[in-house]
């Protein structure tokens, strides 16, 4: 999943998909529910089959894995939902550049599961037109290995399995008003096009990872003849409007991942319950009633939510790793139904938006982490060899090096890092060390306190204080130990 910022309103959720809607099933669709990304980067998650069992709980209709993991495979069995499973992205060239290679990989990772597992979608690469450090290495590998891959599950009886890729909205270089998508001048005729052209071949689908909370909220707004109330229906019909313009405008969509964050950052607005469980519960009734876009009226498409859990282990801002339906120990964060069919009156009420917008925030060594003196210590001089004069107050001899100790350094140094970069797209993670905090360490008494206090607070003041949310995209961190 690509990062960035998520919306400034709180409510911005609401605004998305509001229209009152009736909930019952699509005759067209059936009943099954919205499906699921089944993400994996935590510890202490749920075997796959009790995974399974909370992916029924909740209505799926399909998941999606992000490798072939045999053990998911294998508990997905026997239960008649369909799978996509994802080729990591540093398989693409050596599958690319053999046939043999790729039915290898059919041969382990596909054939063992058929016709028990029902895998429908097999999805090479995530995101890849977004990695511009691949784009000589891998790029030009995407359509000949996928088309390596169609031939080895038709060698192998697999023929029922689609193959497609999952692109980001970056892949566009416009993308509002919906009718002037595009995509991007470096992609659109050396890999968009031959992909369009593959998908067209083989009925499949253009695979968009489409996130409305990383954008600005929107109002109603009518373009072309078409009436848009919410942002996720322009982003879809912007990926129309430029395949249209590469001459693949009938390519089927799906929607690979969306979904709206129920925490972050102290300072990440719109990241709450509130407007997670709002999104998906309005996005799953308004799929079971009226799927397709204002210019594809009533196009069935499949529509993956992430992600199954809140995956403690993935870096980031904080609203990387709060995504999910569940918690890692199998409780909801909210109820939710994926079939859409659920009144909504029937849920148990929402916990209050709880944005702390406009509030200072601060970046402190994360309570109980003092005690991993090695971790910290390697996270503390990487802060400090960033910038210029990061840490300059907490070295010998330095305004703020009293107090001499490792949690009162790595609290300045944490926070001296972010407040310079985050708009770059730092962040306040440190490998997990460090977490955002509104509480002012020069008040609460924490282990950072004293070394912002008297003499050096009014220098530090510039770097500890944080005017509002940020706008801009928040990155991924290249931070790693």
């Amino acid at each position: 999943m690509a990062a960035a910022t998520t919306a400034s309103s709180p409510h911005g959720a609401v605004l998305l998909l509001v229209a009152v809607l009736a909930f019952h099933c699509h005759v067209a669709l059936g009943c099954r529910g919205l499906g699921v990304n089944y993400g994996t980067v935590a510890d202490d998650l749920p075997a796959a089959a009790r995974s399974v069992e909370l992916l029924r709980a909740a209505g799926a209709g399909a998941v999606k894995i992000y490798d072939a993991n045999p053990d998911i495979l294998r508990a997905l069995a026997g239960t008649g939902l369909p799978v996509s499973v994802m080729v990591p992205n540093e398989a693409i060239p050596s599958l690319a550049a053999s046939r043999a290679a790729a039915d290898a990989w059919v041969a382990a990772n596909l054939a063992p599961h058929h016709p028990a597992t029902r895998v429908v979608h097999l999805l090479v690469g995530n995101e890849v037109l977004s990695n511009r450090a691949i784009a000589g290495s891998t790029w030009p590998s995407l359509v000949p290995a996928m088309a390596n891959l169609h031939r080895a599950v038709h060698a192998r009886g697999l023929g029922r399995v689609k193959l497609g890729t999952t692109l980001a909205m970056d892949a566009l270089s416009a993308s509002y008003p919906p009718s002037a998508g595009a995509f991007r001048d470096d992609i659109a005729d050396s890999v968009v096009r031959p992909l369009l052209r593959f998908l067209n071949a083989t009925g499949s689908y253009y695979f968009v990872d489409a996130y409305p909370a990383r954008r600005a909220p929107t109002t109603s707004t009518r373009a072309r003849g078409f009436t848009y109330t919410n942002l996720l229906d322009q982003m879809l019909d912007a990926v129309v409007a430029a395949m249209g313009k590469l001459g693949y405008g009938n390519v089927k969509l799906a929607i690979s991942e969306t979904g709206w964050p129920n925490a972050g950052d102290a300072g990440e607005a719109g990241a709450n319950v509130r407007n997670a469980a709002t999104y998906n519960r309005n996005l799953a009734a308004r799929m079971s009633k009226n799927p397709g876009t204002p210019a594809r009226p009533g196009a069935k498409m499949p529509v993956f939510l992430f992600s199954l859990y809140n995956e403690d282990q993935k870096p980031g801002p904080g609203t990387e790793r709060h995504w999910g339906l569940y918690y890692p120990n199998a409780s909801n964060v909210y109820e939710v139904d994926l079939t859409g069919r659920r009144p909504a009156r029937s849920f148990p009420p929402l916990p209050p938006a709880d944005d702390q917008d406009g509030t200072p925030v601060w970046c402190v060594l994360a309570e109980g982490k003092a005690a991993n003196e090695t971790a910290v210590a390697a996270a503390v001089e990487y802060a400090c060899q960033q910038g210029s004069g990061t840490c300059n107050a907490i070295q010998p001899g330095g305004e703020c090096h009293q107090p001499d100790t490792i949690a009162a350094h790595a609290s300045y140094a944490f926070n001296a890092y972010w407040q310079q970069f985050r708009k770059a797209g730092g962040t306040c993670y440190f490998n997990g060390l460090a977490e955002t905090t509104t509480k002012d360490p020069n008040a609460t008494g924490r282990a950072s306190s004293p070394a912002l206090l008297t003499s050096c607070e009014e220098g530090a003041r510039s770097t500890l204080t944080l005017i509002g949310p940020a706008r801009k995209a928040i990155a991924m961190d290249a931070f790693s130990l």
